[in-house]
């Protein structure tokens, strides 16, 4: 799935309207009666949510898909009390699942055409039957807040294909995405992608409060959200699920993102930016306080790796270069997209976080997965709640004295076999002061070095890799003092060889 054809721009100017006439009226449901729901469609056989497109909706493309806008006070700029609006977005190219949605309590808003403004460019006389009409419904919902100033409603979020929504802090523009559910991500046997079907929406002390039903063949489930913007948006989420069978490669809070190339791997792309990607780093703060930072790779094969871990703190997919200079791209302007922080409320117990990245040759596929998978298999025939909160912005504030801020590698100068690593760390610290501990699996390593770089305000360890022979090397660096305790982040990194057959 492409990851760009599913977002539209904002509009402008907004325009307040009201709803266009609903069904039914009925109350905001809370979510006991949404996951009440969830359980009875659990007990029946699944129902395929895809729809049939009609009418100016069949046979686009992704230029004339976004030839298709919501029209303010009919799909567009519809209030949802004192801050927020929502758009109801078109179905259409790869959209064809069937969201049913409801605002403010009302009964299910009904599908036309007339709801949309069409770009003549791709469109004649759109029309729809009322027969065809009726087996149609919307893509997804768009919110939209006073984010970055007063008077001016710029998108907050988006929930749009399959299970997928992403949002916005002040100051960002869309990047990674998140997702209600990951099944059989990375597996052997096809993917499973659940499906939002079903949405109510309503402002609520500051923020907005949005329930949704989810479905696929395996598993239903009921998710609350309350999303409140701000310099980080922050939505608590509220999840139960309800398996039909076991599902052992279950992923709670998938994060997914996109990472061509960067600092640590230049040579993947022959490229006038030095460096493409939505997010650069996996963070991890374990159960017992270790805050871990895996950077990011776009590797020759599929790679996953699994950090085991007992109640895990926090975990989240960052994106911490924040200059424009380390992407000279001002169009897709990289440097301002979010990073997302999983932040697990309650104990999850025993598990592991999971990450998944795949090869891609271009910058418009999604290629990284971060998720939770429990140790023990989510079982069929019970209810299994989740809660947690999803942090858009900046990651948390560090948790040690020395974070990781940056990291590079390319091949060394005067010894063709190794490569050369620089690892960077917050804070000019005295290398006499300092313990470096180093380790690596399946490779040599040698000039393990250490010192300050005031011009950066780091402190730069450096060290060769002589990878021999081996596909695969796994890395872990810790500053220590000299008794032993750790000062800084745990630094990880898995170097595999290059598509060539080279370092």
């Amino acid at each position: 799935m492409r990851r760009r054809a599913l977002l539209q721009g904002a509009a402008g100017a907004v325009l307040a309207a009201a709803l266009p006439p609903a069904a039914r009226a009925e109350a905001f449901p809370d979510h006991e009666a949404l996951a009440a729901s969830a359980a009875a469609l659990a007990a029946a056989p699944h129902r395929d949510p895809r729809m049939p497109l009609h009418g100016p909706f069949a046979g686009l493309d992704y230029d004339s898909h976004r030839g298709i806008r919501p029209r303010p006070g009919a799909a567009g700029a519809l209030p949802l009390g004192h801050g927020f609006l929502a758009d109801l977005m078109p179905p259409g190219f790869l959209l064809d699942d069937r969201v049913r949605i409801h605002l403010d309590g009302e009964g299910e808003i009904a599908f036309a055409a007339g709801l949309f403004g069409f770009d003549q460019r791709y469109f004649d006389e759109p029309r729809l039957t009322p027969e065809e009409a009726a087996e149609m419904g919307f893509a997804g919902l768009r919110l939209r807040s006073e984010l970055n100033e007063p008077g001016r409603f710029d998108e907050l979020a988006v929930f749009q294909g399959a299970s997928y929504f992403r949002a916005l802090a002040r100051d960002t523009i869309y990047g990674l995405s998140a997702r209600g559910l990951a099944l059989g991500t990375g597996g052997a046997e096809p993917e499973e992608f659940p499906v939002f079907t079903e949405f109510h929406a309503t402002a609520e002390a500051g923020g907005v409060r949005l329930r949704a039903l989810m479905e696929s063949p395996s598993v239903t489930g009921a998710f609350s959200f309350l999303i409140r913007p701000g310099a980080v948006t922050v939505m608590e989420v509220e999840a139960s699920l309800f398996p039909r069978v076991d599902l052992a490669e279950a992923g709670i809070a998938p994060l997914t993102s996109m990472y061509f190339f960067g600092p640590m791997r230049r040579a993947v792309a022959d490229d006038f930016r030095p460096a493409v990607h939505d997010s650069d780093a996996l963070v991890v703060v374990n159960g017992a306080g270790e805050r871990l930072w895996r950077p990011l790779a776009n590797p020759a094969r599929l790679q996953l790796s699994a950090f085991a871990d007992d109640g895990p703190q926090g975990f989240g997919l960052a994106q911490t270069a924040r200059d424009f200079a380390h992407f000279n791209d001002p169009e897709a302007a990289y440097h301002r997209r979010p990073s997302a922080w999983v932040e697990p409320l309650g104990d999850w117990g025993p598990g592991a976080v999971v990450l998944v990245e795949i090869p891609t040759g271009d910058e418009f596929h999604d290629n990284i997965v971060a998720f939770w998978r429990p140790a023990a298999p989510l079982a069929a025939g019970r209810r299994h709640d989740l809660r947690y909160r999803l942090h858009w912005g900046a990651v948390p504030e560090p948790r040690t004295p020395m974070p990781v801020v940056a990291a590079a590698s390319g091949r060394a100068i005067l010894d063709e076999t190794a490569l050369v690593f620089a690892v960077d760390f917050a804070g000019l610290a005295e290398p006499a002061g300092l313990v470096p501990d180093l380790q690596v699996t399946d490779a040599e390593s040698y000039g393990l070095t250490w010192f300050p770089v005031s011009e950066a305000g780091v402190t730069r360890v450096s060290f060769h890799l002589v990878p021999g022979a081996a596909e695969l090397a796994e890395l872990r660096l810790v500053l220590r003092d000299a008794a032993g305790r750790a000062l800084s982040d745990t630094w990880l990194y898995r170097w595999s060889r290059g598509r060539d057959g080279g370092l």
